[in-house]
């Protein structure tokens, strides 16, 4: 027999703040959870499984728009016409208590139970399937501790939303082990809950298929489900990852040091870009990219990060024929001076230098001038707006290190440049 297993799908996962970003396609970010719901159907059809199982998280919670439902249903309905039937858990965002509304699925879906394990025997195809919706969406029990013991003479799946003993990133929900796991003799146990593919083991097989879309550039990279082969006498003979997103967020990290002149960097760069999107297969691509290294360039691109930044994105745009946007952008070029003489210096720059580097070892002075400075800025807002707003929010210690590394990397940018000249 052969079956998909995916899991956490997020329809229409409110992907927030994307209209922040210049050129950022949102409505086609907005659109990728279902796309790449509906590539998982064209999979299973293409394949001729015969079920897909999904392993929690379907939706990110209730939905504020009800087609979502009706476009679950009507996917699911693919199946139903190809006689390919589907396996359904809850999780802790689509858990029993979080979803008002309701649409009412094909009948060749099975939603497991919340109140207990249950088990679907199929003796012609040969399989059993143990599995357990959450009633809530906090659930700290151990669900499948109460899971039964294997059916003889059938191939035994587990279908269960859980973190097992933790995973970064994800709450511990419905804990359990993978030797627990391994106790029920199951021949597979199909997870859902953490986002990044896993195969924790592979006897008996406990497999993590990772979300089906990334929705945010912490969700790195392909994206998809497992198709899976076996039977009861051989047990499971493949397991396969098949990518189905649509949209992918990804991170370059780029070195400057041997650029020499902003044409050397724009090769660098678009080199990196084109072998991404090759790669990706032609799919809509979000970059975080970091530039670092010491190189003569520092005061072209410390000096004015808003221009380079603009260059970035037509160097991304050109390279990708307009499939890749820039996200974000962490710039770490250092210049190729000599500080400790740049220090000794009685310019202005040499004394700016001096008093950058004592506020940066000194973090009580550091918060004493940025409340300073703030308290001026306040006494510079019109009347009329400061009877609005109480008065201006301190600086987190965050913001006022990044503050400070920035102003001193547009110190020595001026420095580079003026060495130019």
């Amino acid at each position: 027999m052969r079956f998909i297993h995916c899991a956490d799908l997020h329809l229409d996962s409110p992907l927030r703040g994307l209209e922040r970003y210049e050129g950022a396609p949102a409505q086609d970010m907005r659109e990728a959870t279902r796309r790449s719901f509906a590539n998982i159907i064209d999979l299973a059809l293409e394949r001729e499984v015969d079920f897909v199982l999904i392993a929690g998280d379907v939706f990110d919670g209730d939905w504020l728009d009800f087609n979502t439902g009706l476009f679950f249903a009507n996917q699911l309905r693919r199946l139903a016409d190809a006689d390919i039937l589907a396996f359904i858990v809850r999780g802790n965002h689509d858990a029993l208590s979080k979803i008002s509304k309701a649409v009412t699925l094909p009948k060749n879906v099975h939603v497991f139970k919340s109140s207990k394990p249950e088990t679907v025997v199929d003796e012609h195809i040969g399989y059993a399937i143990h599995g357990q919706s959450f009633a809530t969406g906090v659930v700290t029990d151990d669900l499948a501790a109460q899971y039964p013991d294997a059916h003889p003479g059938l191939l035994n799946i587990g279908l269960l939303h859980t973190a097992l003993a933790g995973r970064e990133g994800h709450e511990s929900y419905a804990p359990t082990t993978s030797e627990k796991l391994s106790s029920k003799g199951y021949h597979y146990w199909a997870l859902g809950h953490v986002h990044n593919r896993e195969i924790v083991r592979e006897n008996p097989w406990i497999v993590f298929p990772g979300n089906t879309q990334g929705r945010h550039a912490r969700e790195l990279g392909e994206k998809g489900c497992m198709v899976v082969e076996g039977d009861a006498d051989e047990g499971i003979r493949s397991v396969e990852f098949v990518a189905t997103d649509v949209a992918r967020w990804q991170q370059l990290t780029i070195d400057a040091t041997d650029a020499t002149t902003l044409d050397d960097l724009q090769e660098s760069v678009q080199q990196a870009i084109r072998g991404a999107v090759l790669e990706s297969g032609d799919r809509l691509l979000a970059f975080r990219l970091s530039i670092g290294g010491r190189t003569s360039l520092h005061g072209r691109i410390a000096g004015s990060p808003e221009s380079f930044r603009a260059d970035i994105c037509a160097w991304l745009n050109e390279a990708s024929s307009g499939t890749a946007w820039l996200e974000k952008i962490k710039l770490s070029v250092s210049a190729p001076l000599d500080l400790a003489v740049l220090a000794k210096r009685d310019d202005p720059f040499g004394m700016l230098l001096k008093k950058l580097d004592e506020l940066a070892a000194d973090p009580e002075a550091l918060a004493m001038l940025a409340e300073s400075v703030l308290s001026e800025l306040e006494q510079k807002i019109p009347a009329e707006l400061r009877e609005r707003e109480s008065s201006l929010k301190p600086l987190s210690d965050e913001v006022r290190i990044e503050a400070l590394a920035a102003a001193r990397e547009r110190l020595l940018a001026a420095i580079s440049l003026e060495a130019e000249q």
